[in-house]
């Protein structure tokens, strides 16, 4: 006789990248704090090399480092590496949004603000996880309006790395609410001629996660 109980889904590497990623970026793993593989094997019931390959592909996103005799930790940047990071997002996404015809697409406008319709929906509710992944969506959506498919690849490369930065504001109610108010500026002048104001927008946008990052950083040293 066969058991009525479900089989538990063996976790692949994918999903363990996808749950480790979304606890980096809400601080459930801090800036270099540890992963062990024998951990994290026992914890998602896994073979150790399906673990090593989640590591690795954790790794080649730039969220954590691995180091000899050191095993893996989450990835953390001093001040100046910080600024570096930063600056260089500020040109590329400044590019991007240079680049996107204004006005946009109205069902392009119009996808987007159903995806921050449900990053909004799930800020109010407190789903941290879903609001990490629409915010994804949101920013992979707004630039692949830009027409410049090596540019917007380079972008998200780049956002990757910030995982374990944006966690200091992404529970962060206040800065949450700054958040989505940016978002909602940038559809709005989705429909407008004022190229201006949405390349400023797009990197103000880039400054509330920075900017707690780089106070805590300051006030450890």
């Amino acid at each position: 006789m066969k058991s009525s109980t479900p089989r538990r889904k063996t976790a692949s590497a994918t999903d363990i990248v996808d749950i480790l990623e979304e606890e980096i970026a809400l601080g459930q793993l801090a800036p270099r704090e540890r992963l062990v593989e024998e951990e994290i094997a026992e914890r998602f019931v896994v073979k150790r090399h399906v673990v090593r390959q989640a590591l690795t592909d954790l790794e080649s996103m730039g969220i954590i480092i691995r180091q000899p005799n050191r095993g893996a930790a989450v990835r953390d940047y001093g001040v100046d590496e910080i600024e570096q990071l930063y600056l260089v997002r500020a040109l590329i996404e400044r590019r991007a949004a240079e680049l996107i015809p204004l006005p946009a697409d109205k069902a392009a406008i119009a996808n987007l603000q159903k995806i921050q319709d449900l990053h909004a929906a799930a800020a109010k509710k407190g789903e941290l996880r879903t609001v990490f992944r629409k915010n994804l969506l949101f920013h992979k959506t707004f630039f692949a309006m830009c027409g410049n498919v090596p540019l917007v690849e380079v972008i998200e490369q780049m956002a990757l790395k910030t995982h374990a930065i944006r966690s200091y504001s992404i529970g962060d109610p206040g800065l949450l609410k700054i958040v989505r108010e940016q978002h909602q500026k940038m559809i709005d002048l989705l429909s407008t001629q004022e190229r201006k104001s949405l390349v400023e927008v797009v990197v103000q946008h880039l400054q509330p996660a920075k900017e707690a990052y780089l106070r805590l950083a300051k006030h450890k040293r």
